[in-house]
Parts: structure tokens; sequence; C-alpha cells
């Protein structure tokens, strides 16, 4: 049997363009950590980053909740890179509810340094 699609929930949304890009970078350092272990890693922060940027779409969890919850429904486990903000954030807490009521499992991950 292959290897459950894990994903991976990261506060993204802030004021501060710069925090936005610093928690987009640490999305892709946690994934990238985890597909080194031979883990498959969809990444909505890694994922969507670039592609709103391109198209100037909007960024926040009002938008792309749907988008994730369809992720999210394919998905065997969900990691939460514990960042500055993930407690507080909306589109995580949501993740995780959305999780919890799929009855995915959730790990906690510490930020790669």
């Amino acid at each position: 049997m292959s290897s459950p699609i894990i994903y991976l929930a990261v506060p993204y949304s802030h004021p501060d363009p710069a925090v936005c890009e610093a928690r987009f970078m640490a999305a892709n350092k946690a994934a990238g950590l985890l597909m080194r272990r031979g883990l498959f890693v969809f990444s909505p922060i890694s994922h969507t980053h670039p592609i709103a940027l391109a198209c100037d779409l909007p960024r926040g969890f009002e938008y792309w909740g749907s988008y994730d919850r369809a992720m999210l429904a394919r998905c065997g486990k969900m990691v939460v890179l514990k960042i500055d903000g993930w407690q507080d954030s909306v589109g995580v807490q949501a993740e995780i509810e959305i999780a919890r009521a799929l009855g995915i499992t959730i790990e906690y991950m510490d930020p790669v340094p």
C-alpha cells in the first residue's frame, strides 16, 4: 500500500507581505524535509502562493477554503507546522477542524531551521 498524502498546514495570511513570504519559505522547507524522507506532501501554501501572486488572486482562507477542503479530503494525514501564528491562524484552525471531522490523523511539526 502506498504512503498517504500529507497535508501540510501552515499559517500564511498577515498584513505584512514580508511575513507572508517568510511563511511561504517555512512551508517550502518543511515540505522539502518531509519529501526528503520519502513522504508525499501537499503544501497548500507552497502550491498556491506563486499562483496567487502570478494571477493576482486573493490570498486569504475565505478564497482558498473550499480548495483546501477538497485537497484535505484526499489526504491521509495532516501535519501542522508550528511556526509563529499557527494557533491564531483562521485557516490553520479551520483546516484542523476539517481534518478532525474527516477522521484524518493530525501531527505537529516544529519549524525547520
